[in-house]
């Protein structure tokens, strides 16, 4: 793809198959760049190269950005009461069911 001004123009390459696998890689090589190949049997196009859209490469995460920042209360793991249960699933019913 070769940008001139404000347009855009598309670069087109025709090959025929004997040349497409002989130098598979230097057209792959022109595809990256922008390129279109278009693979020719008896001079008739019957397939496309082109480059894929690809979303770009998130960096990786890096552990404990948050250290030392994010703080707990002592017992904001320690098991809830049964009447904190009580207002997530509603009241508690005894092993053995209802009396």
């Amino acid at each position: 793809m070769v940008r001139y001004s404000l347009h855009w123009v598309w670069v087109m390459i025709k090959v025929n198959i004997q040349e497409a696998k002989t130098h598979f890689s230097r057209y792959i090589d022109r595809v990256v760049e922008g390129e279109v190949v278009v693979v020719c049997r008896h001079n008739r196009p019957v397939a496309e190269l082109r480059a894929i859209e690809t979303d770009p490469v998130r960096p990786a995460r890096v552990a404990g950005l948050l250290k030392g920042k994010v703080h707990w209360e002592p017992d904001a793991f320690a098991p809830m009461k049964d009447e904190e249960v009580a207002e997530f699933d509603g009241p508690i019913v005894p092993q053995g069911g209802p009396v």
